[in-house]
This record gives C-alpha cells, sequence and structure tokens, in this order.
C-alpha cells in the first residue's frame, strides 16, 4: 500500500511540476493522472498493490469529495450570485460525461464481440 500511495503522489508531484515548468493551464493532478495513465499503458499492466489500493480509495470516494464541497460553501456567496453559469457547467459536464461512458462502453463491447463464422 505505501508503494501506492508514493506512486500516486509522485506522479500528482510530477503533474504539479510539469504544470509550473510550462505554463500550461491545466490542474497538475490531470496532468499527472495523464502521466500515470501513459506509464500503466507503457507497462501494460497495473501493479497489485496499485490496484488494491486504487479499488480502497475508489470505495471511499465521497469522503474526498468533502474539502471539495467545503471549498464550495465558503464560498456560496459567489455561486449564489452566479448560481446560472454553475448550473449550466453542472448540467453539461454530465452530459458529456454520460456521452463519452456510453460511447466508450460502446466501444469497448463491439472491441469484445467474438469474430462471426465465415459463411
Amino acid at each position: 500500500m505505501i508503494y501506492a500511495l508514493f506512486l500516486l503522489i509522485a506522479f500528482q508531484l510530477l503533474g504539479e511540476a510539469t504544470v509550473r515548468l510550462t505554463g500550461w493551464p491545466l490542474p497538475g493532478a490531470l496532468v499527472g493522472m495523464l502521466l500515470l495513465l501513459g506509464w500503466l499503458a507503457w507497462r501494460r499492466r497495473v501493479p497489485e498493490a496499485l490496484q488494491s489500493t486504487a479499488s480502497t480509495l475508489l470505495q471511499h470516494m465521497m469522503l474526498l469529495f468533502i474539502p471539495t464541497v467545503t471549498g464550495v460553501m465558503v464560498h456560496f456567496g459567489r455561486v449564489a450570485d452566479e448560481w446560472k453559469p454553475f448550473l449550466i457547467a453542472c448540467i453539461v459536464g454530465a452530459a458529456v460525461t454520460m456521452a463519452v461512458t456510453a460511447l466508450t462502453l460502446h466501444w469497448l463491447l463491439l472491441r469484445a464481440k467474438p469474430s462471426e463464422p465465415p459463411a
């Protein structure tokens, strides 16, 4: 578990450093996650420690959202003043997420179909 947590934090820090050095307008955690994805694709497998740790973290994902929700509540006055763009961003973000998830599932199901026997 320590190896997996070190790996996750190392890629996040690498992402943060990349964003600061390049000046990209992206969150460092996102860049770190993309770097981790590239590393896992290069290895062609997920280390067992990382898989079990990630599964545990995903099971407790709601606890990880508490700081985010608290941050929104701290700025609740601003959210109340700008509720329309906030609502539109939430709806569009959810719609895009569902569409991409559906398209990815469709693509994976097409890839998983066994070949049809020749006629």
